[in-house]
């Protein structure tokens, strides 16, 4: 029994110290973001879940007790997720910001908050255990799934810009921590979603040494319908106008018409007074015979 606890600690202990290199494997993306001075392409979305979901751990790990090694790295995984986001919401457009403090209201305060609530005005002992363990579970899952996104992305364009190697090393590597971890604890809401990760994490190294060294392929973006008119210019070929063009086909309009009431004026003119011929070059080798 004495080994039996001393393995759970090893790999507890093994499962924080590669939990810690998951947590700071996004640290380069946030330096980058800083000195750019921009999100970019980048989105806050997985980082508000992991937050959430490392609420939901350290929950549960109090609710189960002795688990001093759950509460360690979830503790450590709520503070370096704060400030993932804080980084992210100071450097987002505005648009950007309101949307992602939404969300951050939405998930990691007004969800956590009424799931603290209802499992412990609901339920009690053990089955609050379970409830908020399955709950936690749930959410896991989801956290491990995020990166499928990223995967499918990676098949479209050949590029493994977003999906860094280390990170999916650093994933694998602590699925198999903490499902062992689990499986010697004999807690199948630790076990469980770690085995949807190390098979996740395998696929997305697997996908980096295929298309690490590709030619990534350049995506075509769609013109907005606004750009996607058409005008005909005195010939039957077709030319695709944004705004400039529009302005300057206006203009041209505007010019054309005030001509015509110049040639109006000047037929006027002609039958009210005689006029001295003078020739007017135009842009056609037409003339006009009119003077005031």
């Amino acid at each position: 029994m004495a080994v039996h606890h001393q393995w759970t600690f090893v790999f507890g202990i093994l499962g924080n110290l590669i939990s810690i290199c998951v947590y700071l494997a996004p640290l380069p993306t946030f330096i980058r973001i800083y000195r750019e001075k921009s999100t970019m392409r980048f989105h806050a979305l997985p980082y508000i879940v992991a937050l959430f979901s490392s609420l939901l751990w350290m929950y549960y790990a109090f609710l189960k007790g002795n688990a001093l090694l759950l509460i360690s790295i979830n503790s450590f995984g709520c503070v370096i997720e704060t400030i993932y986001i804080a980084l992210y919401i100071s450097y987002a457009s505005k648009n950007i910001r309101n949307r992602t403090i939404k969300i951050l209201g939405l998930v990691d305060v007004a969800l956590f908050a009424l799931i603290f609530l209802a499992s412990f005005f609901i339920f009690d002992g053990e089955t609050r255990i379970r409830v908020v363990g399955w709950i936690s579970v749930a959410v896991s899952v989801s956290v491990f799934a995020a990166p499928l996104s990223i995967t499918l992305q990676v098949v479209r364009t050949k590029s493994v810009e977003f999906m860094p190697f280390f990170l999916s090393f650093f994933l694998t590597l602590n699925a198999v921590m903490w499902f062992a971890y689990g499986v010697l604890l004999k807690d199948l809401c630790i076990a469980l979603p770690n085995v949807l990760g190390f098979g996740l994490g395998l696929v997305q190294m697997l996908l980096y040494g295929i298309y690490r060294n590709s030619k990534p392929v350049i995506e075509e973006k769609k013109l907005p319908e606004h750009v996607k008119n058409i005008i005909l210019l005195g010939t039957p070929e077709v030319h695709p106008a944004d705004s400039e063009s529009c302005r300057d086909f206006k203009e041209e309009k505007t010019s054309a018409q005030e001509e015509k009431k110049d040639e109006e004026n000047c037929a006027i003119a002609l039958e009210m007074e005689p006029c001295r011929p003078v020739k007017v070059q135009l842009d056609s080798p037409s003339l006009i015979v009119c003077a005031a």
